[in-house]
């Protein structure tokens, strides 16, 4: 530093003093959430989206008999096929426009009962429940096991509407959520946007997936969740006649937004309280597919308590678990 004019140990004091002052406030915010609720908050930032984390190379095993009935050799990928050799019936399926997500200009004036354009909900759809009850979407992933490992160790029960193709994709995992007693239901093949495909193309995604949990863990489900909320008429034909009942959601945690930091840690453990201390109860719609989200599932699970209720239960009798 000879000849500079400024004295080296000052400027490293003065470089000390900057990063001092700068990072010192955003290390107390971070502190302060992180002792709010320290399960709580994501590790890492992360750009994932609500969409699923999709997996396109299976590893289950694809049975003789799939082979057999459609021909194929291997699990699809996300755009699950039609296949003519299962002989659905497409007598009496209402026709409607089709409509891309949040693109609703189609449904407008027109009788299809749409839940994502304008929360129409059919008359055997489920939406509300008398119990407050977690569910969630988009796995199973490799970050489930956190979760059913804390509740295996609470005794509680919930509703997991799993992807056909993450089923193939983490077969292992799909068999524990079935081992500790929890409900299958399906959330498609692919987690496409129905009411945006044509009716074979629906009866695809819903035929797969039903494939799928068969295949690996030998239940076929009864209750199915539309990926955004994107139901119909259309949709609700075809799933009733592969003997499935639409389950939607009252009670968004919006837990996702925790993916990309949009929404805190303590904007919904603030929600769950309010909730719980207000009487509330309904359907959660919850996620079991990032690290962030399912820390999320395990403080809700914490702040709701001990529960075996899945949405079998909410109707007024009950319902069977599967087909």
């Amino acid at each position: 530093m000879r000849g500079s004019g400024f004295p080296f140990p000052l400027l490293l004091l003065f470089l000390f003093l900057f990063f001092f002052f700068l990072l010192t406030p955003h290390q107390a915010q971070a502190q302060a959430e992180h002792h709010l609720l320290p399960q709580f908050m994501p590790e890492e930032s992360s750009a994932v989206s609500h969409r699923a984390l999709i997996f396109t190379q299976p590893r289950a095993e694809f049975p003789n008999w799939l082979r057999e009935m459609t021909g194929l050799s291997r699990w699809p990928g996300l755009d699950a096929p039609y296949v003519p050799a299962m002989k659905f019936d497409f007598r009496g399926i209402p026709e409607y426009a089709r409509y891309d997500q949040q693109h609703c200009s189609r449904t407008y004036g027109v009788n299809s009962c749409s839940f994502d354009c304008g929360l129409c909900v059919g008359r055997n759809d489920i939406r509300h429940c008398h119990h407050l009850l977690q569910t969630f979407d988009d796995g199973p992933t490799p970050d489930t096991p956190t979760l059913l490992h804390y509740l295996k160790s609470s005794g509680s029960k919930v509703s997991f509407f799993v992807l056909g193709i993450q089923v193939v994709s983490f077969p292992d995992i799909f068999r524990s959520m079935h081992r500790e007693g929890h409900l299958l239901a399906t959330h498609t093949y692919g987690h496409a946007h129905l009411p945006s495909l044509t009716t074979r193309e629906i009866v695809g995604q819903l035929q797969w997936s039903i494939w799928a949990m068969n295949a690996t863990a030998g239940v076929i489900p009864r209750f199915f969740r539309p990926p955004f909320g994107g139901v119909d008429n259309r949709v609700r034909a075809i799933a009733e006649r592969l003997g499935l009942t639409v389950v939607v959601w009252d009670l968004d945690t919006n837990d996702w937004r925790l993916n990309d930091r949009s929404r805190s840690a303590a904007e919904i453990g603030g929600q769950i309280r309010t909730w719980r201390e207000g009487g509330v109860k309904g359907i959660m719609l919850e996620h079991d597919t990032t690290a962030a989200t399912v820390e999320a599932g395990v403080w809700i699970s914490k702040l709701v308590g001990k529960t075996n209720y899945t949405v079998a239960d909410c109707r007024e009798l009950g319902m069977a678990w599967y087909q």
